[in-house]
Order: C-alpha cells, then sequence, then structure tokens
C-alpha cells in the first residue's frame, strides 16, 4: 500500500514516519509512504507557494499551480490516487472510513497550510474531504499522519497479531474496548478482576464484552446502534 503525503515540512514528518508501527509496516515492505514537498514543484525563483486572498482578508493563501502540478507527477509515475483532503470541512474520520480506505492500492493526502487552500484545486480533481474533529490546527500534517497509520495498521501482517485490529473500540459492534489489565495482580490495593485469572475463557469474554457494552453506554453513547437503544428504552 503506498501513501504519499503532500506537505511543506516533510521533515516534521519523517521521524514519525519512521518509528513505531508505520516504520514496521514499512521494514516489512507491507507499507511505502512517500512525503512529498509540493514546494518543489514551484515555477519561480523564490519558490512561492502561497499569496494574498482575492478580496481582502488576513493571512496567506496555498497557491494551485504547485500543488496541482505535483499531484499530476505522482499520478503520472505511480497511476491513479485515491485524494483526500485534510480540512475542518470534510467529512468526520472514523474507524470505518479507515477500514475501506485499507482497500485502496494508493491514497495520497494533501496537507493544508495558512488560511487554506485556492479553491480551484477542489475543483480540478476529484477529492474525498476528511476532518479529525471540529477544531482547527496550523496544517493538516497531524491528521494525515492519523490518517495514515490508522489505515497502515489494518494491512493485514502490520500488527503483531490481525485478532489485535479486530477488538478494539469502534470495531465489532463499534462501541468502545473493554478494560485491560497486566502483571502486577494487585497495584496499590487494586487487585485484577477475579475472573480474568479464573482460566473461565466463556466468563472472561462474557465479562468483557459487559464492561465494553457498560463503558460505551456511560462514555459515548452516540456509538449505540438506534435499535439497540429503542430496546433498552422499551
Amino acid at each position: 500500500m503506498f501513501f504519499a503525503i503532500l506537505t511543506l515540512f516533510p521533515e516534521a514528518l519523517e521521524p514519525y514516519t519512521r518509528s513505531s508501527i508505520l516504520g514496521i509496516a514499512q521494514a516489512k515492505g507491507l507499507v511505502e509512504i512517500a512525503l512529498v514537498d509540493f514546494r518543489d514543484f514551484t515555477r519561480d525563483r523564490h519558490r512561492t507557494v502561497d499569496d494574498r486572498p482575492f478580496g481582502g482578508g488576513p493571512g496567506m493563501v496555498l497557491k494551485p499551480e504547485p500543488i496541482l502540478d505535483c499531484v499530476e507527477w505522482l499520478e503520472r509515475r505511480h497511476g491513479p490516487f485515491r485524494k483526500l483532503l485534510l480540512t475542518p470541512a470534510g467529512e468526520p474520520f472514523r474507524q470505518e472510513t479507515a477500514r475501506k480506505l485499507v482497500e485502496e492500492e494508493r491514497i495520497l493526502l494533501l496537507c493544508g497550510r495558512y488560511e487554506g487552500i485556492d479553491e480551484r484545486v477542489r475543483e480540478e480533481l476529484e477529492w474525498d474531504e476528511i476532518s479529525m474533529g471540529d477544531f482547527v490546527l496550523a496544517g493538516g500534517e497531524l491528521p494525515a499522519l492519523a490518517v495514515t497509520e490508522a489505515v497502515s495498521r489494518l494491512v493485514p501482517g502490520v500488527l503483531g497479531d490481525d485478532r489485535s485490529a479486530e477488538s478494539e473500540s469502534f470495531e465489532g459492534g463499534g462501541g468502545l474496548d473493554h478494560p485491560h489489565y497486566t502483571r502486577p495482580r494487585v497495584f496499590r490495593g487494586r487487585a485484577v478482576p477475579e475472573v480474568l485469572v479464573s482460566g473461565d475463557h466463556g466468563a472472561i469474554e462474557a465479562w468483557r464484552a459487559g464492561e465494553a457494552r457498560d463503558r460505551t453506554r456511560a462514555r459515548r453513547p452516540d456509538l449505540i446502534p438506534e435499535e439497540l437503544k429503542a430496546e433498552n428504552e422499551r
């Protein structure tokens, strides 16, 4: 699976993409991540990527030429990409989105900066617009890393045990994960629940399912399917 992240700050992303899960995924040859500086596609000696907005107002706007030239160069070289624009105006990114994206062969992520991107970039190409939440960052680099990691860890073989991705929050029934415990058995007077050391795997699974359900109801009731909410109200 190939990710191309278009950014003005590849040096900021490079250490993270070489670490932990993303580093492992690339070392295994299951994922490739290219950090592409679209400043390299500027056409003037000052390598200008932004300019003042028409109509006035604060800040600067990213110019369309270097971005579109960069995308077109990548697609000539590698073939078509699923193109993602990281923007507060996009659809919320969810685990379901990551599961769909893992079916793609190539994904391109465009990191915005400053006051935004010239609207003609959106109009010229087909984009999926993605938001990480109702807040504003200085740019799209952190969201691009989040999307890349969320999708990469679903690629078969990336995790040490593929079952890890199947039993987490937002998977399965879509709710939160159950609590986890490890050694020591007692820590500061707090003991591990007896069922987890009982050896009764059926009881353990039932306990985990119940804890996950209770946690979801208490902390994220919005994740409970409407049909289950209706059953609980009857």
